[in-house]
């Protein structure tokens, strides 16, 4: 039986129909298909001000307090009736966009919307990323669903300016040691993002990755996400630009990360540490990478050996004729290529290819939008290519 959003807070309002007609269209459809999963965005607002957000992509920034668009019920009916849903195999984000889904008002229908998912005996990945405080008593709410293989994930930068970032990242190192202490059901992983060259990559913040590090199930780490609603907004308010420019995909510089797994390669006591999400979600579970990363090897070079095997024996090339029939279904146009590192396809938007990614275990790329060698899907700003020149 659902769990209803009761007890000492009041459920969080529901915006009118003409105060949702105002929101940007994207932030108003409350589906998004990500790489790492089907995201469901119910709730809109957040006070935690982190500078470089993505609420800026959405215009709502300024949106402090956190509202519904709908309730939690119909929330999870769009879900579970969303044409790309797939049940026990789709990867699930909640409350990944818009708001933090552990603030207090929040929380609750995050628990309400878990809670109706478990209840239908799903197993789908649900992965749920917070910066904000987790409590034991949280804990004991999210190692209570028994079919739902849940990931929390912490993120935790370690940055100290607080016009970038307000919040300090000892709520989130809190946060991750109380996850980790009480996991039974559910995992934790360490979300060690936005890393950003000259401001939080220095020795010293390396150590504290290392020391949070062993108390997750794995860990994460990334760039940053530098579009130009963030740029504007850095702009406007003073903050130094961390790159010259923007991209539509995360910075992390070639030398950024060779520093980071210089430490992590000289240092046995690490724990577990992954390039992408859900490699880092899959070994916490004990099991394959369901996005097919296996297909781009050089990404597996600081996974574990038994992580690595997983991925080996799960990894299967599909079969060119199956993949044509359903990208041909879903819209693709010219040539659909299968290659020995991932499906290649032309005239599909991200959320179809993600669609057959999660489908087909395989990696799934748009041909107009190429992943270079060694750079795993990063902006190009800050590498070089195999000759030395700058990535084109």
């Amino acid at each position: 039986m659902s769990m209803p959003v009761t007890g000492t807070r009041r459920a969080l309002p529901i915006l009118t129909p003409d105060e949702i007609g105002g929101l940007k269209r994207e932030l108003a459809d409350v589906i998004e298909y990500r790489k790492s999963g089907l995201s469901l965005n119910w709730i809109v607002g957040c006070p935690l001000d982190c500078g470089y957000c993505v609420r800026h992509l959405f215009d709502n920034f300024g949106m402090k307090v956190p509202r519904r668009l709908m309730s939690d019920e119909e929330a999870v009916r769009r879900l579970v009736e969303h044409p790309y849903f797939r049940p026990h195999r789709t990867p699930v984000q909640l409350l990944n966009r818009a708001t933090d889904p552990m603030l207090p008002v929040v929380k609750p229908h995050l628990f309400n919307v878990l809670r109706q998912l478990d209840d239908r005996g799903l197993t789908n990945h649900v992965l749920v990323i917070t910066r904000w405080r987790v409590t034991p008593d949280d804990c004991a709410v999210l190692n209570s669903f028994t079919h739902l293989r849940l990931t929390v994930l912490v993120t935790h930068s370690g940055i100290q300016d607080e016009r970038i970032e307000p919040v300090d990242s000892t709520i989130a190192a809190a946060s991750l040691l109380t996850l980790h202490a009480h996991a039974e059901r559910y995992r934790t992983v360490l979300y060690w993002r936005p890393i950003v060259p000259g401001l939080n990559d220095s020795a010293a913040h390396i150590a504290r990755a290392k020391e949070l590090s062993q108390h997750a199930h794995a860990t994460v780490f990334t760039g940053l996400f530098f579009r130009r609603e963030i740029a504007a907004y850095y702009e406007a308010h003073g903050l130094e630009m961390p790159y010259e420019d923007t991209a539509r995909r995360k910075i992390m510089p070639e030398a950024a990360e060779g520093r980071l797994l210089a430490a992590f390669e000289q240092d046995t006591s690490w724990g577990p540490l992954f390039r992408k999400t859900s490699c880092g979600v899959a070994h916490a579970h004990g099991e394959a990478d369901y996005n097919g990363h296996y297909g781009i090897r050089e990404l597996c070079d600081i996974c574990p050996p038994e992580q690595i095997e997983r991925c080996r024996a799960a990894w299967v090339r599909p079969d060119p004729r199956a993949v044509t029939r359903e990208a041909r279904g879903l819209g693709a146009t010219g040539e659909i290529e299968v290659n020995d590192r991932a499906i290649v396809v032309e005239g599909l938007d991200e959320p179809p290819r993600y669609y057959l990614q999660h489908g087909f275990g395989y990696q799934c790329h748009d041909r107009a939008k190429p992943h270079h060698p060694r750079q795993h899907g990063r902006a190009d700003i800050g590498w070089t290519g195999e000759n030395g020149t700058p990535t084109p």
